[in-house]
């Protein structure tokens, strides 16, 4: 049995729940009136209409003024069905009038002659079978497995421009409808659909960007219709903390989730067996579009791995942006000088890297590329290059300065990113904004500006970054190597990562992670010098100068209630000496056990922790509670050893599914209630 559609569904227009007529309860004769129930009221009018007519004979049988009333009410009754069926179909607004004309006179004869009188009998016994039997044709032809119908959307879709285009297909998920549509062969194609998305966002009372299109790939007479009447967005998500700590810059990099609660994840090196090219990104937004913070989010990713580095460029803020992640950056450029001298080195250390994947057989950077090789040289991690507020140095230098790397650098193990607010030819080359082959965009300022940084496709499909402009900052499209198509118009919003939490990845994951490997820094030292092998090398955070803000707890001095703070006058021993405190101490002796130390913790794994989510909301749900928030789930945090913020996240996904829903409190989530399946 399908799982009925939350609540929050009503909204989706023509998202219908349609009873199977297979589900039933009792024996052979109700399983039949269950099947008969929708064709039974033609009948039950028609029988009502011959019943009718004996009491009014007896009121009314030879009366003139009967005569007079119910002939103008039977010619009354069949007008106004004319009129109310004009919104219908011809065929439909004209078998309605006959019938009602027909019943009527029938009325309006046996109520003044009598319902036996003449050939009345003959016309009702033969008539009104005949008449309802032609409703129940209707209702037959109206239903098509096959689903060639007329739909229930014909009115729609003609009033939008799509006319002939019918409905194949419905499918009602949590917070999103998709419809298949066959078009009129030689009439209409995709982008007919495409120019008709404004309109039916009107008609469906949804923003722009709601309703999207998804063209057939192999059949230009089908497409795709997906509607999403509810922003699943707007509450945000924190940053879960790291999606593979500890592993493989191959892995994806998680940045957000879009609006079905999926992870919206990119990836940076090729996989040939994916057929998945290395990946250069342009990430383009407006000032407010909450860019920045996304590419804070996407390099907090990439630090917790164990075999990439990062060359990072902002000559524009500095360190405004960039400053809690300058120590797990291997070259971080703040000034516009540095900035060249890194552009420099980049083409320099190019050739090398190439050169060094051929030399052991590698086609592109795969992960063991930065392991021991056979002859025990040392591996080559992968290179992210990053500059961020890249219009200041491309206005400064020249705008074809990225092209060259553009077009080299995926085959030497490296990934160029480029972040500036507006990617126009007076701004960028045409040539490196058609080498970067991806693209991360925000909120922009107009429908142009979406165009420098999004496909066709993307933008034919429904995706309108310009609706959002700065006014719901980290609301994304994503369009890159390893997202399928299907993905590229759907909204995203990238993880707002507080400053701790960068903190924290910077910190914890140093040991793992890698440093400059000897061909690159060779390759940057003969290029630019003391501008590489002088760099500024920041050092790592203190996790222990701000216990509270970063969430680590140590046991206060006092906290067993004894008072430590020593005055000289303390500074005896057991038998009133006093002690010297820079003495040695003496050897132990003897070991006394207290107690038994406790055993090391289990560490929870991410699917461990989220199915404990689920049991707990299911206790909560058993308790009879109504309304939940992340506080409820912290209670019992030792269960699953989780901190706020990534429950924060599992929260947010749970009102993606459909499990949760929002309430007007702030951090207050009403429980949907589950409905088992009819045996």
């Amino acid at each position: 049995m399908p799982r009925p559609a939350p609540a929050h569904l009503e909204s989706v227009p023509n998202a219908y729940l349609t009873l199977d007529p297979n589900q039933h309860a009792g024996g052979v004769g109700e399983y039949l009136l269950h099947r008969m129930k929708p064709y039974l009221p033609p009948w039950l009018i028609a029988a009502g209409t011959g019943m009718l007519s004996l009491p009014a004979y007896g009121m009314w049988g030879g009366s003139a003024a009967g005569a007079v009333g119910l002939t103008l009410a039977s010619a009354s009754l069949t007008g106004v069905t004319w009129w109310a069926g004009k919104a219908t179909s011809p065929q439909r607004r004209l078998h309605s009038a006959i019938t009602v004309a027909a019943g009527s006179s029938w009325l309006t004869a046996a109520a003044l002659a009598g319902p036996l009188a003449g050939p009345l009998p003959s016309l009702f016994l033969i008539g009104a079978p005949s008449l309802a039997a032609t409703w129940n044709v209707r209702q037959l032809l109206r239903v098509n497995p096959e689903g060639t119908a007329d739909s229930a959307d014909k009115g729609l879709l003609e009033k939008v421009g799509l006319a002939k285009t019918l409905v194949t297909s419905a499918t009602v998920q949590p917070n999103k409808a998709t419809f298949g549509l066959q078009l009129p062969g030689g009439e209409l194609t995709p982008d007919d659909v495409s120019k008709a998305l404004p309109r039916l966002a009107g008609a469906l009372k949804v923003a722009k960007n709601a309703v999207r299109m998804t063209a057939d790939a192999d059949d230009s007479s089908k497409a795709t219709l997906t509607v999403v009447p509810n922003d699943l967005l707007k509450t945000g998500a924190p940053y879960p903390g790291p999606s593979h700590p500890g592993g493989s810059i191959a892995d994806p990099v998680h940045t957000g989730i879009y609006e079905d609660g999926a992870y919206m994840a990119m990836f940076f090196p090729g996989d040939p067996a994916a057929h998945r090219n290395a990946m250069h990104l342009l990430t383009m937004g407006m000032t407010g579009s909450g860019k920045s913070e996304g590419a804070i989010t996407a390099l907090t990713e990439v630090i917790t791995r164990r075999d990439v580095i990062i060359w990072a460029s902002d000559p524009a803020k500095a360190e405004q942006t960039l400053g809690p992640l300058l120590p797990a950056i291997d070259w971080a450029a703040l000034t516009m000088d540095d900035t060249k001298a890194m552009i420099t080195a980049l083409r320099a250390v190019i050739p090398a890297r190439t050169s060094w994947l051929a030399r052991y057989g590698y086609k592109q950077w795969e992960p063991a590329c930065a392991q021991t090789q056979a002859d025990g040289a040392p591996g080559m991690p992968y290179l992210v290059a990053h500059f961020e507020e890249a219009a200041k140095t491309i206005r400064e230098t020249d705008d074809d300065v990225f092209t060259g790397i553009a077009q080299e650098a995926r085959s030497a193990g490296m990934s160029l990113v480029i972040s500036l607010q507006r990617a126009s030819g007076s701004q960028m080359s045409t040539d490196t904004r058609a080498s970067l082959g991806s693209s991360w965009v925000f909120g922009l300022r107009d429908e142009r500006d979406a165009g420098f940084a999004l496909p066709d496709e993307a933008l034919d499909a429904g995706a309108a970054p310009h609706a959002w402009k700065d006014k719901k900052p980290g609301y994304c499209y994503l369009v890159a190597n390893g997202i399928p198509e299907t993905f590229w118009a759907t909204p995203g919003r990238a993880y707002l990562t507080p400053v701790e939490e960068v903190t924290r990845a910077v910190a914890e994951f140093a040991p793992i992670r890698a440093t400059c490997d000897l061909i690159t820094s060779k390759a940057a030292a003969n290029a630019v010098g003391p501008a590489f092998t002088a760099r500024t090398r920041y050092p790592l955070p203190d996790l222990d100068a701000d216990p509270d803000a970063l969430g680590i707890y140590e046991q206060e001095d006092d906290a067993d209630g004894y008072d430590y703070d020593l005055t000289p006058e303390d500074d005896t021993d057991a038998d009133g000496g006093w002690v010297d405190p820079e003495d040695e101490l003496p050897p132990v002796e003897e070991v006394i056990q207290l107690a038994p130390p406790s055993p090391p913790r289990a560490k929870v794994g991410k699917n461990e922790a989220r199915r404990i989510m689920i049991e707990l909301l299911a206790e909560f749900e058993s308790e009879g509670r109504t309304t939940i928030g992340p506080i409820d789930f912290m209670e019992h945090c030792d269960r699953f050893h989780r901190g706020r913020s990534w429950v924060s996240g599992e929260v947010a996904a749970m009102v993606a599914d459909g499990r949760l829903r929002e309430t007007d409190e702030t951090g207050r989530y009403q429980i949907i209630p589950t409905h088992p399946a009819a045996a």
